[in-house]
């Protein structure tokens, strides 16, 4: 599980109302003043209108995978780069000691079909400049729907708060509205409360819920791309008949660069996007 994530969102929750409870009577904290921040209305305005904006831009298959994208961010053993060089050296010592068309067997019992279509193409011969063509593609089309379900809760995170701004908006137009000439100026400063109140939630929402997700999202992409990077300069030193420990160090020190930001990865294929985890 994705304890940071977790630690995160429920600890700032947690301290946003132990801060609203502050400095109340009696004690050092008084939760009935959490009373003071509820109002459906505003509720209504600021979450409605981000879920509008995200389904009018967005299609609907997308926005019916959340719970699939909320997957992803907690599930944090699926990539793991350290195997994908031991099952590399694996493959290599088999070609090196039996052939490639030795392979194909062994590449049956994988779980990764990126992996097995990688180990595929070399066995059936393919040209080692196509077969990386071929593979990077994938990569880059992968990163590119990675960055389409990112893009769409930092899309939410910007439309949060304009939305809590137009629900403060109109609560401070119906508190002129219906303002009293003479007795008005009493509740005013309820009546500006509740209109601000659109405002909090429309920053919360946008920095405690939505950007939390787009960059988990992003850095579940930037593992899954650095193991496909793995594979694919793996499956290229195999079929140039490389010697499987040397095949180790060099994705081994493709691994140390990319963790360095020196190469490798996104980094390493000149990528400007930046993206989340599979949608797919």
């Amino acid at each position: 599980m994705n304890l940071t994530f977790v630690l995160g969102i429920v600890g700032g929750f947690v301290l946003l109302v132990l801060g609203m409870s502050i400095g109340g009577d009696p004690g050092p904290f008084d939760f009935t003043q959490l009373q003071n921040f509820g109002d459906a209305a505003s509720i209504f305005i600021v979450l409605g209108g981000t879920l509008a904006t995200i389904i009018a831009g967005h299609p609907g298959k997308m926005i019916a995978k959340f719970p699939r994208h909320i997957g992803i961010i907690f599930n944090q053993k699926k990539f793991n780069p350290a195997a994908v060089i031991d099952e590399a050296v694996e493959f290599a010592q088999i070609a090196r000691k039996s052939g490639l068309l030795a392979l194909e067997e062994r590449a049956n019992q994988l779980n990764d079909p990126f992996f097995k279509k990688a180990i595929m193409l070399i066995v059936d011969g393919n040209d080692a400049d196509k077969v990386r063509e071929m593979l990077t593609s994938d990569i880059e089309q992968l990163s590119t729907r990675h960055d389409d379900v990112a893009s769409m809760y930092e899309k939410a995170s910007a439309a949060a708060p304009a939305f809590g701004m137009v629900g403060t908006l109109i609560g401070l137009i119906n508190m002129l509205v219906n303002m009293d000439p003479e007795s008005g100026s009493s509740s005013i400063g309820k009546d500006m409360g509740v209109a601000l109140i659109t405002t909090f939630y429309g920053v919360l929402l946008a920095n405690l819920i939505f950007n939390p997700i787009a960059n988990n999202l992003r850095t579940r992409d930037e593992e899954e791309c650095l193991c496909r990077q793995l594979v694919v300069e793996g499956v290229m030193a195999i079929q140039s008949g490389e010697n499987p420990k040397f095949i180790r160090e060099k994705l081994e020190g493709f691994l140390e660069q990319s963790a360095s930001g020196e190469g490798g990865g996104r980094k390493g294929r000149g990528k400007k996007k930046k993206a989340g985890a599979d949608e797919e």
